[in-house]
C-alpha cells in the first residue's frame, strides 16, 4: 500500500499543478470578444432537455412511438375523423404540410384499400409507405399546378390489364392480355367517374388537409440540405402571437383557394390556425363554401397552445372562393 501511495503521489501532485495552471490562464473570450462563450451552449442544452422531458412525459407522444406513428399530431386528426367522419374508402386526399407524415399515415389507413394520398411540403422528409409526395413551396403557383397536373394524369391512367392464359392451335400455351368481365365493368365505372370529375372543372379531391406552419429559415450552413439537416426547419410558434396568427391566416387562405379549385362537391376541408382577430373572416368564407363549419380544439392538442382547427364539411357544388 505504501509503494502504491508513493507512485501515485507525484501523479496527483502533477495533476493538481496542471489544474492550477489551467485555472490561472486567461479566458480566451476576454482577449477576443468574437469568440462565443460557453453560456450559449448551456442555454441550448437546457432548452433541449426541457423539450425531451416534456416529450417523455407526454401521453400522446409515447403512444405515437408505441403505435409506429410519425408524431403525436396523428391523434388530432384521429379525433376529428372519429367525430366528423372525414374519410371513406377509395378517397383522394391532399395533405398540405405533411412532414413528418403522421396525418398522411392516418389518411392512408382510413381510405384503404383504393385510397390515394398526396403530401406536399417544403421540408425534405421520408414519406410513409404508400403516400405520394412532392417537395416544394406550396405557395408557389408552379407547385400548385404541378399537384393539379399530377391528379389529372393519375385520373386518366388506364386500369391495369389482367393477363389470361389460352391454349394455341399448336398446343402451346399463349398468354393474352384480356381483362375479365369484372375488371372491365370496374374500369368503366371508374373511367366514367373520372370523366365526370374532369368535366366538372377538374375537381378530383375528396379531402384537403392543411397542417401547415411557416418554417424557420436557416441562416447558416447553406450547403446542407439533407433529410437529417434540411435547409428549412419545422417550427411550432415564434413566441409572437400576432405573427403566428397572421402567418397561419395566409396559409389557410392559400389552402382554401387550392381547395376551391380541386375539391369535389361534398368534399371536406381541415386547416390548422392560430387563434386571433382575423379568424372570424376566414370562418365566414368557409361558411359560404361549405354546409357546416366547426371550430375544434382536440384533446391531444396542448392546452397552452393557441392552435385550433377549422373543420369544414360538405362543399357546396356551385360555391367558390
Amino acid at each position: 500500500m505504501r509503494a502504491l501511495a508513493r507512485i501515485a503521489a507525484p501523479r496527483n501532485g502533477r495533476l493538481v499543478r496542471i489544474t492550477a495552471l489551467i485555472a490561472a490562464a486567461p479566458c480566451p473570450s476576454a482577449l477576443n470578444p468574437h469568440i462565443p462563450v460557453a453560456s450559449e451552449s448551456k442555454r441550448w442544452n437546457s432548452s433541449n432537455s426541457r423539450w425531451k422531458l416534456r416529450q417523455g412525459s407526454d401521453f400522446y407522444a409515447r403512444q405515437a412511438k408505441v403505435q409506429g406513428l410519425k408524431s403525436r399530431a396523428a391523434f388530432k386528426l384521429l379525433e376529428m375523423d372519429s367525430k366528423y367522419k372525414l374519410f371513406k374508402r377509395g378517397q383522394t386526399v391532399i395533405d398540405l404540410g405533411y412532414a413528418p407524415g403522421s396525418w398522411s399515415q392516418v389518411a392512408l389507413e382510413r381510405t384503404k384499400p383504393n385510397g390515394r394520398v398526396v403530401g406536399i411540403d417544403i421540408i425534405p422528409a421520408q414519406p410513409p409507405r404508400g403516400v405520394s409526395t412532392i417537395q416544394g413551396n406550396f405557395l408557389s403557383p408552379s407547385v400548385q399546378q404541378l399537384v393539379k397536373d399530377y391528379l389529372i394524369e393519375f385520373a386518366q391512367r388506364k386500369s391495369p390489364v389482367v393477363p389470361e392464359v389460352e391454349p394455341s392451335e399448336e398446343g402451346e400455351t399463349v398468354i393474352t392480355e384480356r381483362p375479365s368481365y369484372i375488371d372491365t365493368e370496374r374500369a368503366e365505372s371508374v373511367k366514367s367517374g373520372h370523366e365526370e370529375d374532369l368535366e366538372n372543372d377538374g375537381r378530383l379531391v375528396d379531402v384537403v388537409l392543411s397542417d401547415m406552419s411557416a418554417p424557420w429559415i436557416q441562416t447558416t450552413r447553406y450547403s446542407s440540405n439533407t433529410l437529417s439537416n434540411p435547409y428549412f426547419r419545422m417550427m411550432n410558434t415564434s413566441g409572437m402571437s400576432f405573427r403566428d396568427h397572421a402567418g397561419s391566416m395566409d396559409l389557410c387562405l392559400a389552402a382554401l383557394q387550392f381547395a376551391s379549385d380541386t375539391l369535389k362537391a361534398g368534399g371536406h376541408f381541415v386547416c390548422k390556425f392560430y387563434q386571433g382577430a382575423e379568424d372570424k373572416d376566414l370562418e365566414l368564407k368557409l361558411k359560404k363554401m361549405f354546409a357546416k363549419v366547426h371550430r375544434e380544439k382536440p384533446d391531444s392538442s396542448r392546452s397552452e397552445s393557441r392552435e385550433a382547427y377549422f373543420v369544414a364539411l360538405r362543399r357546396k357544388g356551385d360555391a367558390t372562393l
